[in-house]
């Protein structure tokens, strides 16, 4: 339940009372009985910048999961020739590839 707080405008009492949102305003204040007027504080929230957006508070999607296929499924098979090639048989490297560099003694 929210805090709404309250000034009196006679005494220049203040208090708060905590209400449901479907309550009434307190109308009379509680020392000396006079009208009372609730006090409207501004937003604890400030919002600066170009823009904000929905999708800045959420959190990012694991997009690589969902757009890579898993492995063994159709999309592996349909790879483009060259991959399929006589140039890169087990123990051959491929024409590409760039050779190992010798480990510095």
């Amino acid at each position: 339940m929210p805090t709404y707080a309250y000034r009196c405008s006679a005494c220049a009492h203040e208090f708060e009372a905590v209400q449901k949102m479907s309550d009434d305003p307190l109308t009379t204040c509680p020392e000396c009985g006079a009208p009372i007027k609730r006090v409207i504080f501004p937003a604890g929230i400030v919002f600066k910048g170009d823009g904000w957006y929905i999708t800045d508070s959420r959190k990012a999607k694991d997009t690589t999961s969902a757009s890579k296929p898993a492995a063994g499924s159709a999309a592996d098979t349909s790879k483009a020739p060259e991959a399929a090639s006589s140039d890169t048989k087990a123990g051959a490297p491929a024409a590409d590839a760039k050779p190992a560099k010798a480990a510095a003694d």
